[in-house]
């Protein structure tokens, strides 16, 4: 996923509100910009950080500005979670991920159970393969942890993959690694145990989990490696 126009460089004053923060850019020039992470964000913001920033290029939105990176050490971290569908959709469809590379049709946002829908839903003749995707951006001592803070949804959204499992379809949590440092990724039970805890029946039902470190960079994101997903 290419940056379009490209990103606008500068440093991070201070985050609030959840969906806001103030930057100023390099030329100097402040700015109120959206966050577009719900999410604590714990580990990436820090006063002073290098950040970028993308132009919607449309004056007449709210906040026209969109917080897109930060800088974390010698790497950057995508901020941006609105993309990280969209960074997967591109690897599915140019199969750079080898676990889900046999599947004919690929349907975004597509119904999963009686009230919820799926990220995807990959298709091959009567074979469907039911495919949730999350942005894993915390990190501790080069691991990866998700979630960041209490997902009530995410506990859901696992539930209905165990469901379709037991209905004999296949079933994959797949976690976007979302910056380059971490070298396996795991639940954050500490922050979350109730999400751990039913990660682990989910797995044991046979729901698999996979985990993709994105190669992250100010004109672009991509899919890179898998990494040890450690349930």
């Amino acid at each position: 996923m290419k940056f379009d126009p490209p990103l606008l460089p500068g440093r991070l004053v201070r985050r609030y509100k959840r969906f806001l923060a103030d930057v100023v850019l390099d030329v100097g020039r402040e700015l109120t910009v959206h966050c577009p992470n719900p999410g604590s964000m714990k580990s990436l913001v820090r006063e002073g950080a290098r950040v970028c920033v993308a132009d919607s290029m449309n004056p007449k939105r709210k906040l026209r500005y969109t917080w897109e990176l930060v800088r974390v050490g010698r790497h950057w971290a995508g901020v941006n979670t609105m993309r990280t569908n969209r960074i997967v959709q591109e690897a599915l469809e140019k199969k750079r991920v080898p676990e889900l590379a046999d599947w004919g049709t690929i349907r975004p946002e597509a119904p999963m159970g009686e009230k919820r829908r799926v990220d995807f839903l990959l298709s091959e003749g009567d074979r469907r393969c039911y495919v949730e995707v999350k942005n894993v951006s915390l990190a501790e001592g080069g691991v990866a942890r998700f979630p960041d803070s209490v997902t009530t949804r995410g506990r859901a959204h696992l539930v209905e993959l165990r469901r379709e499992v037991e209905e004999g379809n296949r079933a994959v949590m797949l976690y976007l690694v979302n910056r380059g440092d971490c070298a396996t990724a795991g639940p954050a039970d500490d922050i979350d145990p109730e999400y751990g805890e039913t990660l682990r029946e989910a797995a044991a039902a046979g729901v698999e989990t996979l985990a993709y470190r994105a190669k992250v960079g100010t004109r672009e994101i991509r899919l890179a490696e898998r990494i040890p997903f450690v349930v």
